[in-house]
């Protein structure tokens, strides 16, 4: 059957129709992404200067830094535009250039903090072999693997809806294009695509999350054997890394581990991963990490006092 697609474009309500939640979101949202943008580059400047890429932990939450921009690069400039634009419009292509990015950064990232868990595990679990399991060569394959599994996992569901016929309407209640609210708007049966969507993000989200809560469990028990003082380092270390996993994992579990339905709670349920955990991940990591405080310290310390330092 040859694929009907009168739709050129779709067109997003938005957060809010309400013009002055609209512009009070405005401010938020700007003042929020902003903050995405200057943490995250902060955190990959200071790890870059300071030296502190050597260390695998560093190494990732790096590239979890830059996952954080682009991740939420692909909806945040377009959502902060469009509260102030009348008509909040995207073309078909851009719609699917959306979802594409969604899925590929979220998942990628999905897959960074299950390789962080697996490197806080084996530090603490294996010290004598940490430096030996956790090699440049393997850090650099690992990875390379995040970056691949978040490409197959984006690129199937990408394929999923291209297929599928589009003639009208092309309203979607929500301010990204995601892959259940698009789904809604195919005039053809969705049932089957709709469970493969499901079993597709639903197996990474929630088998990434029960991975995460058995390795931080384990990591958990096994520091009764450990010194006071190194049960407190891994504490604070474990607890920021535990603490963006429930930001993160809780919403995307209610999104993705259902069938193919659509709620009105979506679009702020979606806020939380899109927005507020890439916001938070460098405040969580930088206020619980001395090491990395230490190294803002010691970056800007030069920047600021140059001459004083050189005395």
């Amino acid at each position: 059957m040859e694929k009907i697609n009168n739709v050129t474009e779709f067109i997003f309500w938005g957060l809010s129709q309400n013009l002055e939640v609209e512009e009070v979101c405005f401010v938020v949202f700007s003042f929020f992404y902003t903050v995405i943008l200057l943490g995250n580059l902060l955190i990959m400047l200071t790890i870059y200067r300071g030296k502190l890429f050597k260390s695998p932990m560093y190494f990732f939450l790096s590239y979890l830094s830059f996952v954080d921009i682009c991740y939420s690069s692909v909806t945040a400039p377009k959502m902060i535009v469009d509260l102030l634009a009348k008509s909040k419009t995207i073309s078909y292509v851009g719609c699917m250039l959306q979802l594409f990015g969604v899925h590929f950064f979220g998942c990628t990232e999905i897959f960074i903090l299950t390789v962080m868990a697996y490197d806080r595990y084996v530090a603490i679990c294996k010290p004598l072999h940490y430096t030996t399991i956790m090699g440049c060569d393997r850090c650099n394959k690992m990875l390379l693997g995040t970056w691949i599994g978040g490409f197959l996992h984006s690129i199937i569901q990408v394929a999923l809806v291209v297929p599928l016929p589009f003639c009208g309407p092309n309203e979607i209640d929500h301010y990204f294009c995601d892959i259940h609210p698009v789904l809604k708007l195919a005039c053809t049966d969705t049932y089957i695509v709709g469970v493969v969507v499901t079993a597709n993000s639903g197996t990474i989200a929630l088998g990434s999350f029960v991975i995460l809560i058995i390795s931080y469990t384990i990591i958990l028990v096994s520091l009764r054997k450990h010194s006071a003082e190194n049960r407190r380092k891994a504490l604070s270390t474990c607890g920021s890394h535990i603490a963006v996993v429930i930001i993160f994992f809780g919403p995307c579990t209610f999104m993705y581990m259902r069938p193919d339905t659509t709620f009105s709670e979506d679009k702020m349920v979606a806020v939380f991963y899109t927005i507020i955990t890439p916001m938070l991940n460098p405040l969580i990591y930088t206020l619980r990490n001395a090491e990395v405080k230490n190294a803002m310290k010691r970056l800007w310390g030069r920047k600021v006092f140059p001459e004083a330092n050189g005395k």
